[in-house]
């Protein structure tokens, strides 16, 4: 069989439904991930629907329990067909942030898919079901074409990614042999514009934290001691306006990355930055002065409010509140002085009279905590894949040196050593982590036709583990 009716197998696949099933079985399963008592269905997960898929493909499954108490497990699936050839390290979660019922549109159930024109909805079929099962089914139709994948395959399914992660820096610190490989190939996040196919090469870096200011105990009435009272809403709204301008700029400079690279600068040239129908508009005046939508959102860092709580919201009363919080967030891209972060913003708060405001760690369920890594652009792995993608797809390839967003990218990339090659094929107004979560199955249908491909070229010659031979 030929690479081009592997491409149109998987792509008969999703035209019968079967990628449909495949993924309404899966979203059906609620591994909410940040929810304590979900560990039942994160196991289920990999039970039910992963060992099954990867024992049908000839890979032999191994469950690490995580050495974080009450976190989700961690499945690796391996297949070992020759040891000189490259040995290709996929990677997908199977949790889910929390499913919020109750705020999707009318008639929509976030554990059961459904479609409503080209849209599929269901909570996990962008983030990350839907992408890991593409992958699953392109690798699953090369195998059945040639008897074989012709390289060998490691693919591990991570069920906490949602809630940081925790625990699997330890096991992959405590099995690096046995995760060893020389490429890291997986899908997740959106790409730049949702008919452009796309691979990231890294992933920005995350650091939640909350800064508070409580002040005294209960409030006050506000007419007999309005003026008299500090109000703490009104003093951390004017700390933060010291970190980050009117205009999103970042004001204090031990937050800013090194200077964008001119590989980084090349690579970013041709690449917009497009959510497609239903996403917001970019504010132009937003962010670093100079830099292009995708040099703001690809290589370099951020700050954002995530919430701010005084008083009581949802029903304000006449009294001057005792405290204020606000959980904010820092995405960095690699190269960031991570460690610094805090000490910086503890020096800058003190600087400015705001002795009394805490930075405390942020709540459990929004912990984000990710290192920034990064493959370079010019990296031979980035080339070939790109050049996969664009024979698949008669298409020019965005290649982008940093997801937007964050994940374990720096396990991959920095402890085991990898280049990392991501091929997202989700796009950004999916409402990943929102109500009505959902995919565009055109998109997807491509995508099956992308990672047959890309897993059938992985078993030719000429990819950079043989160096053309």
């Amino acid at each position: 069989m030929s690479r081009e009716a592997v491409v149109a197998a998987a792509q008969a696949y999703f035209d019968d439904g079967k990628f449909v099933d495949d993924l309404a079985r899966r979203v059906a399963i609620p591994s909410e991930s940040q929810k304590d008592d979900s560990q039942a269905a994160l196991r289920r997960y990999l039970d039910d629907e992963m060992i099954p898929a990867f024992d049908a493909m000839g890979h032999t499954c191994q469950v690490f329990d995580n050495p974080v108490e009450g976190k989700g497990p961690v499945l690796l699936a391996t297949r070992i067909e020759d040891e000189s050839l490259p040995t290709v390290l996929g990677y997908g979660h199977g949790d889910v942030v929390r499913g919020l019922a109750d705020q999707w549109y009318e008639g929509l159930d976030p554990w059961v898919t459904t479609q409503r024109g080209e849209k599929l909805y269901g909570r996990g079929t962008a983030d990350n079901k839907g992408q890991h099962t593409v992958n699953m089914i392109g690798m699953a139709q090369v195998m059945e074409a040639r008897g074989k994948l012709g390289f060998n395959s490691k693919f591990m399914v991570e069920m906490g990614e949602e809630s940081g992660s925790p625990g699997l820096d330890k096991i992959i610190e405590s099995n690096l042999d046995t995760f060893a490989a020389d490429v890291f190939i997986a899908s997740d996040g959106p790409r730049v514009e949702p008919d452009r196919p796309t691979i990231f090469l890294g992933a920005r870096g995350a650091r939640n934290f909350d800064l508070s200011l409580e002040l005294r105990e209960g409030g006050h009435h506000s007419g007999n001691w309005g003026g008299l009272l500090a109000n703490p809403g009104v003093i951390l709204a004017h700390a933060l306006s010291t970190i980050v301008s009117n205009t999103g700029q970042i004001q204090i400079k031990e937050w800013l990355p090194p200077p964008i690279s001119n590989s980084v600068r090349q690579a970013l040239a041709d690449i917009s930055v497009s959510g497609g129908d239903g996403a917001p508009d970019i504010d132009g005046y937003w962010g670093e002065p100079g830099l292009t939508p995708a040099e703001q959102v690809y290589a370099w860092n951020s700050f954002e409010v995530l919430a701010f709580k005084t008083g009581n919201p949802d029903r304000p009363v006449n009294a001057v509140p005792p405290r204020a919080l606000a959980n904010c967030q820092i995405r960095f891209v690699a190269g960031s002085d991570r460690d610094g972060f805090l000490p910086a913003l503890r020096k800058h708060l003190d600087a400015h009279g705001f002795e009394a405001i805490e930075i405390l760690p942020p709540p459990p369920e929004n912990a984000g905590d990710f290192d920034a890594s990064a493959t370079p652009p010019d990296n031979p792995w980035a080339a070939w894949a790109s050049e996969s993608l664009a024979k698949t797809t008669g298409k020019s390839t965005a290649v982008v040196p940093s997801l937007g967003g964050s994940i374990c990218n720096d396990l991959f990339n920095v402890t085991l050593g990898l280049p990392t090659i991501w091929v997202p094929h989700s796009y950004s107004a999916c409402s990943q982590h929102a109500p009505n979560e959902h995919i565009l199955l055109p998109q997807f249908r491509e995508a099956l036709g992308i990672m047959a491909g890309i897993y059938w070229d992985l078993g030719e010659t000429g990819t950079p583990h043989t160096n053309g031979k």
